[in-house]
């Protein structure tokens, strides 16, 4: 089979009957990228003060930066978006050294951003994947192009700085891919706004100078590098012991993920991020009849989950998104048992009768409603999936008791995923 040179287009074997295969870093691969995780989302919120508070205080998240929609508009359009829009901030939240994690802005945000021009019930303004270089970005675009999917922005963001390219999936959800996230460092400063004149609104020429070399160029500018926004956390008093360090709340979100939605097409949406994305099938479940799939990026059990839409009235979830829920690992399993007493003694009742179908791969798990209804699963363990890529046999899996047991016997895959890299706070 001929080799693609890297950064173009596979080709077919010489008989015309094999697939394209394409260089990925010197790896040959069904497409000219690989996602290697889960990055942020976006949530498009009724009640916004709200939610900033729910996810920042009581879940842990800093917020990054705010910015107005209204600075992020051409001139010509800020009437028209100030028509629509109720409350303009876009507020950038992370629970990690990555500059977001959680974008919280208006429902009306998601109306400019056209995230509800089909499907009212599109609450997630966005879903965003990594992929390891800008080159694979570069490549993502001319291949999805080229399969007819519909795009959306192609550029560089500011804040956060990501490369990207974002387009839709047959459900209308905004998908990004990205390379490249802003770091907030010790300090907890993120990039001030006057670096931001390295955005770009289309598409990159490559290469592109490293990050190091932005920062020389603000210098050489004058630019004050360590303006940029922090977060004010003084009210938040540090009184819970979480593995040798004092937080404000008894766990920490390490990880984001999985995605779990509702969908109306099935067949569509799994050929879709299987074909396509490149998403691999790792088992299915139903529940009462309806059919609910588990896909992966890596080597966990699974990053994303499509469940039938018929199930978010049967669960009794909010009719108002089509977002299934939202899940956020903490660092242990003692943890996560601190979460449900700290969430509990502050007011908040644990969603109960969210049946184990659809979270497999994980075992004991609480869920929470945000203001605006939204479905949030915090875990501990995830399954991980080796070397020949199949998932454990649900009869092997641990059996979830009513009352949850003071500690756990380990498994053989208990704690052995990449452990959180920063300090805890």
């Amino acid at each position: 089979m001929t080799t693609p040179t890297p950064g173009t287009s596979g080709t077919s074997g010489t008989s015309g009957t094999e697939p394209a295969r394409y260089d990925v870093g010197g790896v040959l691969l069904p497409r000219p990228f690989k996602i290697r995780r889960f990055g942020h989302f976006g949530f498009n919120s009724d009640h916004l003060d709200e939610s900033i508070a729910f996810y920042t205080d009581l879940l842990g998240f800093r917020v990054t930066d705010e910015v107005s929609l209204l600075d992020q508009v051409p001139p010509e359009l800020r009437s028209l978006v100030e028509g629509v829009v109720t409350d303009p901030r876009m507020i950038f939240t992370s629970n990690s050294s990555d500059h977001h994690a959680l974008l919280l802005a208006h429902r009306t945000f998601g109306t400019v951003n056209g995230n509800d021009r089909i499907a009212k019930d599109i609450t997630l303004s966005q879903i965003t994947w990594q992929v390891g270089t800008l080159q694979e970005v570069h490549d993502a675009e001319e291949y999805l192009r080229a399969k007819g999917v519909e795009f959306g922005r192609v550029g560089r963001d500011m804040p956060g700085g990501n490369w990207h390219i974002y387009f839709r999936d047959p459900d209308d959800n905004m998908v990004e891919l990205y390379y490249g996230m802003e770091q907030v460092g010790w300090s907890r400063n993120s990039k001030p706004h006057a670096m931001h004149y390295r955005g770009f609104d289309d598409r990159p020429p490559l290469p592109q100078m490293s990050e190091a070399a932005e920062v020389r160029e603000a210098l050489d500018k004058g630019i004050d590098i360590h303006s940029g926004w922090r977060p004010a956390e003084s009210h938040l008093a540090e009184t819970h012991d979480v593995g040798g360090i004092l937080l404000p709340r008894p766990f920490k979100v390490t990880k984001l993920g999985p995605v779990s939605v509702f969908t109306e097409r099935m067949d569509e949406m799994v050929t879709y991020y299987t074909e396509l994305l490149g998403f691999e099938h790792v088992e299915e479940s139903a529940y009462r009849g309806k059919r609910i799939v588990f896909l992966r990026n890596g080597t966990e059990h699974h990053s994303f989950v499509l469940a039938d839409k018929a199930l978010r009235g049967m669960l009794g979830l909010s009719e108002h998104s089509s977002c299934l829920s939202m899940g956020m690992e903490v660092g242990s399993y003692r943890q996560l048992r601190a979460a449900v007493e700290f969430l509990q003694s502050h007011g908040h009742t644990l969603v109960e009768g969210i049946p184990p179908e659809l979270y497999a791969g994980i075992d004991y798990a609480a869920h929470l409603r945000d203001p605006d209804g939204h479905l949030v699963c915090l875990y501990y363990y995830m399954e991980q999936v080796g070397w020949d890529g199949r998932p454990r046999p649900s009869s092997e899996r641990r059996t979830v008791t009513g009352t949850w047991p003071d500690a756990l016997e380990p498994l053989s895959d208990t704690y052995v995923d990449q452990t959180y890299m920063g300090p805890l706070g």
